[in-house]
């Protein structure tokens, strides 16, 4: 062999082991090629000289242009920067630089392409689990370039043990490495392990090796794993052998050697420390370019945390939004419960002056006072008869305030009371009506009422309005009316219309998502509060919405249609917002069966004239009572043309709703 295939390590010594052939001082020599792609095992307790070993080896390699890697797990390799130019890579500021998993190709591609010797310090990583998944990236990187170059390089991995455990308990870094012992030498990949207890070693790996060097072991553990590889006597004069000295077992020659090992040339960073002072020695450094490259990865990853770091903060912030609005939803909808209540509430005090009076013709209540000659109100029947039916109002009001008043304790918003109850109201209680009572008045603290009072003009313009609905409410009036508050409404809030048509009950994400919106929640609830506030939809519970457009139609007649009839109505409505071939036809109709536009405007006129001549016997009533009504107008101005005498003026202190609703309750 020429010098350039074998480096000269260790000479003959001495002793039990002894090379019989050689002199002691005669030089050891290993083959190159076997030591950078063979399979080595370096042991021997602390201070035996173990790491002195690697050392002269990894010096020998480097001085003839080879290229290793070595993990450095306790930081005492960079001495040999001392000499070489060798690229230091870890966690510390020591290092040359601060390598992650992300730099775990570029390393790879440095040391088998750019023949660059490394330091791999894992040492400096607070987290094991990092320090595991670098080597474990690095080592993949290794094997699966190293299968298409098949060029000659060495791993160094100090402390074996810790990754190759014999006791079990491997994680996906030993099986790497036992990988590389068993399959890397045909890819040229060669690997050292080294370890001072090599009972706590696997032996999958020991006996894998092709060269093993026992240092200095005391242990009977690890004089037994001696025993049962070399021998008996050798599990013996192991525990006598020197500083540097080992038993030297190679596959290439088949013999046993007892040898001391030379001393490494450059600085023992791994020595244990004394009195005399610690020099840090003069280090060679590496090649800008070689770091520059490096920290371009660093840069990259950096500024990729920097984008993460930012990306959090901002679902973080979405998610204290997310938070924030479901919060308020919640308060919300014990707020629409709240009003809810208040809307019956009022509702059922328009309705009082009307279920609580006398005789009914036709089905239809009569008024208290209905059928008195005119001016020929009783005053204490008068007076009592308003108090009974402001009483059971007024009572509903009492105790809606007295929630409101729980609810400003609470933290919520009475005016957001005020404003769901308008919005909950449906058909039957218009906004407006909450603005008709005029300012709250001021509690005796001071401060204003959570709800505005009821005035007796309120209850009479409500039981106008209600006697309206039943004595007015012809089938255009009612189609005129629903079609005008769709008309009013955005496109967007219609497309969210037709998709709680087409779904029966859906909440206001979905449908503004179906409508052609986005997905942003508050975009979704200001296109929703336009059709919940119309009273075209109602809250379903638990987040979801009903159509609500049937309900309004049936409320309308108070119940007196069927459903043929309400359909009718219903399609004649939502002509202003449904394409026609939706109409008669369920959503998930095949297209081809889908021919020309459903329903015509004869169609309506169809349904005005059919459902209005369904009239019940309540309107032919009201039409009666409005016909008596009116000759008994046309006999009174006669009287009062022939006598002379003008009709007295209506009391000027009423409010125009209270003047109308006397007027009728006196005709």
């Amino acid at each position: 062999m020429s010098e350039e295939e074998v480096i000269h390590v260790a000479d003959v010594s001495e002793g039990i082991g002894g090379d019989a052939t050689a002199e002691p001082g005669s030089p050891v020599e290993l083959p190159v090629v076997d030591v950078l792609t063979g399979r080595s095992f370096i042991t021997g307790k602390s201070g035996s000289g173990k790491s002195n070993t690697a050392s002269v080896v990894i010096e020998n390699l480097l001085s003839n242009g080879f290229p290793v890697m070595i993990v450095d797990t306790d930081g005492e390799y960079y001495g040999l920067k001392e000499e070489y130019e060798i690229l230091h890579a870890g966690a510390d500021d020591e290092c040359d630089i601060v390598v992650s998993p992300e730099h775990a190709e570029k390393l790879a591609t440095l040391a088998l392409e750019q023949n660059v010797p490394i330091i791999l310090d894992v040492s400096g990583y607070l987290e094991e689990e990092t320090a595991n998944e670098l080597l474990l990236e690095v080592v993949k990187q290794l094997f699966a370039k190293e299968k298409r170059m098949k060029k000659p390089f060495l791993l160094v991995i100090e402390e074996c043990h810790e990754y190759i455990p014999e006791g079990g308990g491997m994680d996906e870094t030993g099986k790497m490495l036992i990988k590389v012992g068993k399959r890397g030498r045909k890819h040229g990949l060669g690997i050292v392990g080294i370890s001072q207890r090599p009972a706590d070693v696997k032996k999958d790996f020991i006996t894998q090796c092709d060269w093993l060097c026992w240092h200095r072991l005391t242990w009977d553990n690890d004089t037994k794993v001696v025993g049962r590889i070399l021998g008996s006597k050798y599990a013996s004069a192991v525990e006598d052998l020197g500083d540097g000295e080992a038993f030297l077992m190679t596959d290439w020659d088949e013999s046993i050697r007892r040898i001391q090992f030379h001393r490494k040339e450059t600085f023992d960073a791994g020595a244990t420390p004394g009195l005399d002072d610690f020099e840090r020695p003069e280090l060679k450094s590496v090649s800008s370019d070689l770091v520059g490259e490096l920290e371009s990865i660093s840069d990259e990853k950096e500024r990729r945390e920097s984008e993460i770091a930012d990306l959090k903060q901002e679902l973080e912030k979405k998610d204290r939004r997310i938070a924030d609005l479901e919060r308020e939803l919640e308060e919300a909808r014990d707020l629409s419960d709240m009003a809810d209540q208040f809307a019956q509430a009022l509702l059922g005090k328009a309705e009082a002056p009307y279920r609580g009076g006398g005789p009914s013709r036709a089905g239809v209540p009569e008024r208290p006072d209905a059928g008195r000659p005119d001016g020929a109100r009783d005053g204490d029947d008068a007076e009592s008869g308003d108090q009974s039916v402001l009483k059971s109002y007024d009572e509903a009001v009492a105790a809606t305030e007295e929630r409101a008043q729980e609810a400003d304790e609470s933290g919520t918003d009475p005016a957001a009371e005020s404003g769901a109850s308008a919005a909950d109201g449906g058909a039957e209680i218009d906004e407006s009506d909450a603005d008709a009572a005029g300012p709250a008045p001021e509690s005796e603290s001071g401060t204003p009422d959570d709800v505005d009072p009821v005035t007796r003009d309120d209850v009479a313009e409500s039981a106008l309005r209600f006697d309206d609905a039943i004595e007015l409410g012809t089938r255009e009036a009612v189609i005129e009316e629903l079609r005008s508050r769709i008309e009013a409404l955005p496109e967007l809030s219609r497309g969210m219309l037709r998709h709680y048509r087409r779904e029966g009950a859906s909440d206001p994400v979905a449908a503004h998502i179906d409508a052609g919106g986005d997905g942003d929640s508050g975009h979704a609830y200001s296109r929703h509060r336009p059709i919940r506030r119309a009273g075209l939809i109602r809250h379903a519970g638990r987040g979801s919405y009903a159509y609500a457009v049937p309900d309004l139609v049936r409320e309308a007649y108070a119940d007196r249609l069927d459903e043929d009839q309400v359909d009718e109505i219903v399609r004649a409505v939502e002509r202003v917002f449904v394409p026609p071939a939706e109409l008669h036809y369920p959503p998930d109709a095949d297209p081809a069966d889908v021919e020309g536009e459903a329903g015509t405007e004869a169609d309506d006129r169809t349904a005005l004239e059919g459902a209005d001549g369904a009239t019940t016997e309540g309107d032919e009533a009201a039409t009666e009572r409005e016909g008596d009504s009116a000759s008994a107008e046309a006999e009174e101005s006669a009287e009062a043309g022939e006598t002379g005498e003008a009709e007295p003026p209506t009391d000027p202190g009423l409010s125009d709703a209270a003047r109308r609703f006397a007027e009728r309750s006196e005709r």
